[in-house]
């Protein structure tokens, strides 16, 4: 077994050629998947353009089995509400906790002035819950239900982004990551589709708009990684058709929507950016979308509570960690006072018995 020798005061003796820190990713692998992972994505847009169904395409499970779909009167006073739906998936050992937040609502009454509001406070809340809970004694158990990413759906009918999608997207691209989605892509052709991507790309930069950037690739990344991140940059937005039903083409089940002149297949990259919007949700960026929002979204947030100088927060806080501190304490003060008196108590019934002893045996001296 090669090796080295340094002579002088301090020897270092032969080291093996493999000394096993190289194993370091397959512990944090092992680890990582018995932990399980979690993600939270929240739809938005306006109703009827597909959100339900494109997220139970995207993870093949039905979130909203009893939706109940509000007639065009009710829509008119409806406000925007906000509800998370959370399923567990398993793929090869591998579990998932997905939380879909829908926003029923959104852009479907007639004045839509501050509709974004709720959104805002809804995903604000859940970053003000992972900096209480950072604060608290019990940081190992945290559970992260703070906002990942936000797919935001663009009507197909219109010329770019309407004046609510431009504000909407400038209220919430500092607190979430904004991935732009066409809606129901099916109903334009493939150079309408190319034109409408242009304008909305257009509209964006036009108004200072900060969507999700897809990271650089380093050079030693694969070469397959390279290409396929370099065409996900490339189709933003997505232009999308999500389906539930299935059709027999050529001998084969695929997903798709039917049509006089034939069907659209969903994973039909020819058809639908569907798959994708799927690899670079799931497959490819994930952890990326979670790493923005840690590393990013959310320490831009704390800065700014910290810099605000809320001092009532910053004091609830502190009283916070005291009375958990001082429940420790009172609770193991307690323990010791019991384990105390129950030792001397004990003493007690010994010297009692000891007493005892001793006068029985004084009356027996006695009687002899």
């Amino acid at each position: 077994m090669d090796g080295r020798k340094i002579s002088g005061e301090n020897e270092v003796k032969s080291t093996p050629d493999y000394i096993g820190f190289a194993n370091l990713p397959n512990q944090v692998h092992r680890k990582a998947v018995k932990k399980g992972f979690e993600f939270t994505i929240i739809v938005v847009g306006e109703s009827g353009l597909g959100k339900s169904t494109l997220i139970d395409s995207l993870f093949q499970t039905d979130l909203y089995p009893n939706r109940v779909v509000p007639n065009a009167k009710a829509r008119i006073q409806q406000t925007v509400s906000v509800h998370r739906q959370t399923v567990d998936i398993e793929e090869k050992g591998v579990r998932l906790r997905l939380s879909v937040v829908d926003t029923p609502g959104f852009g479907d009454a007639l004045n839509n002035d501050r509709c974004w509001d709720n959104i805002i406070k809804f995903i604000d809340e859940q970053y003000e819950k992972y900096l209480n809970d950072e604060s608290g004694l019990n940081r190992k158990n945290i559970t992260d239900q703070r906002v990942h990413c936000c797919l935001y759906f663009v009507s197909p009918t219109g010329n770019g982004l309407k004046p609510l999608d431009i504000e909407f997207m400038k209220r919430l691209d500092s607190r979430v990551n904004i991935v732009p989605v066409i809606a129901k892509a099916d109903t334009l052709t493939a150079n309408e589709v190319k034109a409408l991507k242009r304008k909305i790309l257009d509209d964006i930069s036009a108004n200072d708009i900060e969507v999700y950037t897809f990271p650089e690739t380093d050079s030693d990344e694969d070469e397959e990684f390279k290409r396929e991140n370099n065409q996900l940059k490339t189709s933003v937005p997505f232009a999308v058709v999500g389906s539930n039903k299935y059709f027999d083409i050529r001998g084969k089940k695929v997903r798709g929507r039917q049509y006089p002149w034939g069907i659209v297949e969903v994973e039909n990259l020819e058809h639908s950016d569907f798959a994708k919007l799927r690899s670079m949700l799931i497959r490819t960026h994930m952890q990326d979308l979670k790493e923005v929002t840690h590393e990013g979204l959310y320490e831009q947030y704390r800065a700014s509570r910290l810099r605000s100088g809320d001092s009532s927060n910053l004091s609830y806080q502190r009283s916070k960690l005291k009375r958990e501190s001082m429940l420790v304490r009172d609770n193991l003060d307690e323990k010791t006072t019991e384990l105390l008196k129950a030792k001397d108590e004990e003493l007690q019934r010994m010297k009692l018995l000891v007493a005892q002893m001793e006068k029985e045996k004084k009356e027996l001296m006695k009687t002899k």
